[in-house]
């Protein structure tokens, strides 16, 4: 069951390595360090080049150890792209309804993006298994901790964009149940070493945001 196993993995960590503009030749020696700190959940977005081989890669490479999907994904075909080469999830940037239903028809895990309270039933009625709150940095803790008086707490918040080793204890503080970072842990360019340098920051950062707000791993 693919939505079990990916919540299971981010219950391991709640953190979404975003791999954007990664190169297929390069992708295995990334996800390897990014593993290797701890990581557990990693997407390749759609605006990458030729995403879909990266995806395959790492979908067969990391099987039965890591989480592996697909993020900036806008149509239903993409869906099932992702879904034939053995990607467990979907994360779009936007509240696409018929991108959400069709990950919950495949048994993929929902992750769409949402700003606003509308937006965020709107996913939820369409099948979607979390939230990825984004802009987070528009909307800011305050608006994720409002947010949580009315979203089901059965449905994960994810804070992604503007997300990093500084302020990560405030996302959680406010209610967030995981983050997704891009640039903060990879970005089109970066060495493996860079890579796993980065990834060790953010595990080790939250850790301590673990620890200073009291919040359940």
């Amino acid at each position: 069951m693919k939505k079990s196993y990916v919540n299971e993995q981010i219950k391991t960590l709640p953190i979404v390595a975003i791999l954007r503009g990664v190169e297929p030749d390069e992708v295995l020696k990334i996800g390897t360090s990014l593993y290797e700190a701890g990581i557990r959940v990693m997407e390749v977005t759609m605006n990458s080049n030729d995403p879909l081989k990266s995806i395959e890669l790492l979908s067969s490479h990391f099987e039965g150890k890591m989480a592996v999907g697909a993020g900036t994904v806008l149509s239903p075909d993409q869906v099932d792209q992702v879904h034939d080469i053995g990607g467990s999830f979907i994360v779009s940037p936007n509240t696409n309804t018929q991108v959400i239903a069709r990950t919950d028809e495949l048994n993929m895990y929902s992750l769409p993006g949402a700003a606003t309270c509308t937006e965020c039933f709107q996913a939820i009625d369409a099948g979607a298994d979390a939230l990825k709150i984004f802009p987070a940095s528009v909307v800011g803790a305050k608006g994720i901790k409002d947010l949580t008086a009315v979203i089901p707490k059965d449905i994960p918040i994810f804070a992604v964009g503007g997300v990093t080793e500084h302020n990560m204890s405030d996302w959680f503080q406010a209610g967030a149940k995981g983050i997704g970072l891009g640039s903060n842990i990879y970005q089109a360019g970066d060495s493996p070493d860079e890579v796993s340098r980065k990834a060790q920051i953010i595990v080790t950062a939250y850790s301590a945001a673990v620890k200073s707000s009291q919040i359940t791993a």
